[in-house]
């Protein structure tokens, strides 16, 4: 079918076995929250607290898995949700933790986030990453219990697991690149260069979806890739534009594959070629996976076809002019296996010059950044809303807290609210000015807190303690029997000396007694 039949500018490819790119909706397990009990035994009326804490929440990982080889099972079930934490029961009994949900990818997938930024590239088998964490358990007032607080009326909530939106785009791993328009003869030869069996026929855009095959030529084995065609435009996405240069960025070396049987009008070897190195200089690979320009790296020029005597021809013709551009040009017949060997070998020599050419890995350095003395884990900005300025407190501390407060359980409020005072939110919003009444927001805008600033006041009751204590029941010790008879002799002592005193002024006339004679 000629190519001209085709509207490639709205024709869009469907490929039912095959997807490279897909958007997750990932959502980790909850913990499961904490259970506030007390222990009920048989001659124990006092048995304290025993309530235990909730398991924590199933994780989300993306792992590289051999076995896979699409993303099609994620995008026809992009929704993904790890278990939940069980909750804590009573006798100190702790809830499970919700399992993870481990996501097999294959190798060579890049994971973005909604902004297109790269999260994550996982090359290497067995590679992972924690795409979502799960939320940690509440703990049981078994777990708060202390000295001071000997039998909590309340426990903490789970905390609940980190929802991500994710798109995962599948880049082909492979050493050579075979590109070029459609119909070229790209996959037949992959399948006659390696044990690959590519799906061939007379039409184009038969190749929806990469083929890979493995070649070995000498000492070297290297990996070569038949890519979706290319077509003016593909840099925009037309065609399968983008479909296929994405599955070139991380090959070292390209190979373009011209069709010199060709009888389409305006085509010729050297057309083609000027169309197609006009799309890779505009494609622009990302730039976080360290990849180099396409239009900078090493390409081969194959000639293909060469088993019609006119097509033989007029690569005889045209294969000067390539030569002095620069490029390195080989004659072939996929059909008839004419110049494979010779292409093979060159193939590998580039394979080999890219390969030595690439740094040595260096292992990661783990970098220790301890906190510093004076940060607070939190910080207090005064922001302006609709409603008027009200004051925000961010941090991991103060937020987890909150979301794991019962707000229903008056004590349990009371428990946060000593918590952030014992952290210095209160003194950090005096400094910025906030007043009795203010709102404050503790967390981001998405699962916020508001409430009404009420400052602590230090009046009588509070100096007596922190909350649930009295200083003045707790004096010290009692005195010995030692101690209380010293008391006593000083107390004796200071009567008699009061008495002396008395007698003197009696007798030195400054009064007197009734009855007493002059």
């Amino acid at each position: 079918m000629p190519l001209g039949w085709l509207d490639l500018e709205e024709w869009t490819p469907m490929a039912v076995n095959f997807v490279d790119r897909a958007v997750l909706h990932l959502s980790a397990g909850a913990g499961g929250h904490g259970v506030a009990s007390v222990k009920r035994e048989k001659f124990k009326p006092l048995g304290g607290p025993d309530g235990g804490n909730g398991g924590h929440g199933g994780s989300v990982i993306l792992r590289v898995d051999p076995q896979a080889t699409t993303l099609l099972d994620y995008h026809r079930h992009p929704h993904r949700k790890a278990d939940n934490g069980k909750p804590g029961g009573g006798d100190e009994r702790n809830g499970a933790d919700g399992a993870d949900l481990v996501l097999p990818v294959p190798e060579g997938t890049v994971v973005k986030d909604g902004d297109g930024r790269i999260v994550v590239d996982l090359v290497g088998m067995g590679t992972e990453h924690v795409i979502a964490r799960g939320g940690r358990g509440g703990l049981g007032n078994k777990a708060l219990a202390s000295a001071r607080r000997k039998a909590p009326g309340f426990a903490l909530l789970g905390e609940p697991g980190e929802e991500v939106d994710v798109v995962l785009e599948l880049k082909t791993l492979a050493d050579v690149a075979l590109i070029g328009f459609p119909s070229a003869g790209k996959s037949s030869l992959v399948s006659v260069l390696s044990a690959a069996r590519p799906k061939i026929a007379d039409y184009p855009f038969t190749t929806l979806v990469p083929n890979l095959g493995v070649v070995t030529a000498g000492s070297t084995r290297f990996t070569i890739a038949d890519v979706p065609g290319l077509i003016p435009g593909a840099h925009e996405g037309k065609g399968l534009g983008l479909e296929f240069l994405r599955h070139v960025e991380r090959c070292s070396v390209l190979a373009h594959v011209v069709d010199c049987a060709t009888l389409e009008p305006g085509r010729d070897p050297l057309t083609d070629l000027e169309v197609i190195e006009r799309e890779l200089s505009l494609y622009v690979p990302d730039a976080d996976l360290g990849g180099r320009p396409l239009a900078e790296r090493t390409r081969l020029i194959v000639l293909n076809k060469a088993d019609v005597p006119e097509a033989r021809e007029l690569a005889e013709m045209v294969k000067p002019d390539l030569e002095a551009r620069g490029y390195e040009v080989f004659i072939v017949s996929a059909v008839a296996h004419l110049g494979l060997k010779e292409l093979t070998y060159a193939m590998a020599r580039h394979v080999e010059t890219a390969r030595a050419e690439i740094e040595a890995v260096v292992p990661q350095r783990v970098v220790l950044r301890p906190r510093s003395v004076d940060d607070q884990g939190f910080s207090v900005v005064r922001e302006v809303g609709p409603d008027g300025p009200f004051f925000r407190v961010t941090g991991d501390r103060p937020t987890r807290w909150v979301r794991q407060t019962d707000f229903s359980n008056d004590e349990a409020v009371g428990y946060l609210a000593d918590r952030l005072a014992r952290l210095g939110v209160e003194d950090e919003l005096y400094k910025v000015g906030a007043v009795a009444g203010d709102t404050v927001v503790i967390g981001s805008s998405d699962d916020a807190v508001v409430f009404d600033w009420e400052p602590t006041l230090q009046s009588g009751a509070e100096l007596l303690g922190a909350r649930g204590t009295d200083l003045r029941l707790e004096e010290g010790a009692r005195p010995t029997r030692d101690e209380k008879r010293e008391v006593m002799k000083d107390r004796y002592a200071a009567r008699a000396a009061t008495q002396e005193e008395l007698d003197d002024e009696r007798r030195a006339g400054l009064w007197h007694l009734q009855g007493d004679d002059d």
